[in-house]
């Protein structure tokens, strides 16, 4: 399987959704109203976070992992791995430091509020999203003492550590490999996770490994969900999986211990349904596309929905003279945040994250088919 998968794009879309709503508690919308107590009661949208691990372990595995296990001989395997971290680098730090840029720019120059947090704060937040320790930091800082805007990095450093060490358990591993993630994904299941266990929680990563592989084996084309492409069957499926998944994130249903590995699991299991690339999620029409495109934007999103937030209550602040919303304003306020991100996320999009993507991928090619060095050749010829 190449290129994107419409119903990956569709999951993508509403794990990021997930996010914003979910961070919208407490970052924007700052007030309370038993509407929005009985709705955050029983909602848990951070779990969108482990369906991205999911999402995102299957579609970088699907096609870095059989392209090193087929790479022979030392050179293909340096540029192999070389050109795996080139274009990760060019797809996700162009982003993701301008916008650590931006929020230290706004936090001087944007911050009567004080919202956005004291400079030095912010400081220590983008070293550590640069230096890519933002999961540590975040573990050490929750509840205790202010992160700083750009929090949400902790789940990209998270990443960035695993896909710097991936390639090395490939190669280190071979046909060992499934196994070594099993082991990984049972030993995080039943954990009680503290604050730095959850920062550097990687079973859903694991299982979307293992579902990379899989999809090469004859058994996942037999083994299809056939039965959910009947009408409405795929997106009941969908609903409850989400709905399970709030619950648990919402500490709404028993077995509080192990809540994060059964999203984990879930969030496999709808990786699974949609990597068939079938439609079998059963979300078409407008609502499809909708999904699609925020799918499609879902990097930016997720960098830029904090900002937003803080963005438009910083307005707000200076619009009433210093005055607290309420639940008056709440309409207001979410289409005016929302707007916001759907215009800073296209422009992100447009602007930053295609051009870096697609140079990534230009240099990234180009590594891969340089020619073989004249002495490594020379040598070969002579072995044979």
């Amino acid at each position: 399987m190449k290129g994107r998968i419409s119903d990956i794009e569709i999951l993508r879309g509403i794990a990021v959704l997930m996010v914003v709503v979910h961070h919208a508690n407490g970052n924007l919308f700052t007030w309370s109203s038993p509407a929005l107590e009985r709705f955050y009661t029983y909602f848990g949208g951070w779990f969108g976070v482990d369906l991205f691990f999911a999402i995102s372990g299957f579609v970088i595995a699907r096609d870095l992992v059989p392209r090193l296990q087929s790479a022979q001989g030392y050179q293909a395997i340096k540029r192999t791995v070389l050109s795996f971290w080139l274009r990760r680098a060019w797809r996700l730090l162009p982003s993701a430091w301008l916008w650590l840029a931006l929020i230290l720019l706004v936090t001087l120059l944007f911050n009567d509020s004080g919202i956005f947090g004291s400079l030095r704060t912010n400081l220590e937040a983008t070293a550590a999203g640069i230096l890519q320790f933002a999961n540590v930091r975040f573990a050490q800082t929750f509840m205790n003492e202010p992160y700083g805007t750009s929090f949400v990095y902790w789940s990209l450093s998270l990443e960035e550590q695993f896909y710097l060490l991936f390639p090395l358990l490939i190669l280190l591993s071979r046909r060992y490999l499934p196994y070594v993630l099993i082991g990984l994904v049972l030993a995080q299941v039943f954990l009680v996770r503290s604050p730095m266990l959850m920062m550097f929680r990687t079973d859903a990563l694991a299982l979307g490994v293992l579902l990379a592989l899989w999809s090469h084996h004859p058994s996942f084309a037999k083994l299809r969900p056939n039965l959910l492409a009947r009408s409405g069957a795929g997106l009941t499926l969908l609903l409850i999986s989400l709905l399970v998944m709030s619950l648990l994130a919402a500490d709404r249903l028993p077995g509080a211990s192990i809540k994060v590995g059964l999203i984990a699991i879930l969030s496999a299991v709808m990786v699974w349904v949609a990597a068939h690339n079938r439609d079998y999620l059963g979300v078409k029409g407008a609502t499809g596309a909708l999904l699609r495109w925020l799918g499609g934007r879902s990097y930016g999103i997720y960098l830029i929905h904090i900002p937003a937030f803080f963005l438009i209550r910083e307005i707000w602040f200076r619009m009433q003279d210093g005055q607290p919303l309420d639940s008056s304003q709440f309409y207001p306020v979410l289409i005016s945040a929302g707007l916001l991100i759907v215009l800073l996320c296209e422009l992100n999009y447009r602007l930053v994250e295609k051009p870096f993507r697609l140079k990534g991928k230009h240099l990234a090619d180009k590594l891969l088919i340089q020619p073989v060095p004249l002495q490594n050749a020379l040598n070969h010829e002579q072995s044979t």
